[in-house]
């Protein structure tokens, strides 16, 4: 999966688009519910070799928050790591390139279910 194809499957699935919310970064986007403004994804570019791979290279990752009964369910051979620059008990880091799509949509899934605003 490409970080086009993400993007464009959370704005039909979800209506959402990213944005960039920080100064003069335009390769680090957040995606994030209409209603809360709360993160369910982050795109951003990574060394491979900082989620512990041996190959040298950048590559398009998303992190995503899962509930933590999902934490163990998926790994490396998935394209699923521990999160980079984010809570390790909350999130995972996904090298877009090295997923499955269909675990990617399933994650996204998960992670917009679990930063769903509370309703009163």
């Amino acid at each position: 999966m490409t970080r086009q194809e993400l993007i464009l499957y959370c704005k039909e699935r979800y209506y959402t688009s990213p944005d960039y919310p920080f100064d003069g970064d335009l390769e680090t986007a957040v995606l994030r519910h209409s209603d809360s403004r709360k993160w369910y994804a982050i795109i951003m570019k990574v060394a491979r070799k900082k989620l512990g791979q041996s190959r040298d290279g950048i590559t398009d990752v998303v992190n995503l928050k899962l509930p933590q009964e999902m934490f163990g369910a998926f790994d490396a051979s998935s394209g699923v790591y521990p999160a980079y620059h984010m809570n390790k008990l909350h999130w995972v880091s996904v090298i877009l390139s090295d997923a499955p799509s269909d675990v990617v949509h399933f994650l996204l899934n998960a992670s917009f279910e679990a930063t769903r605003g509370r309703k009163k």
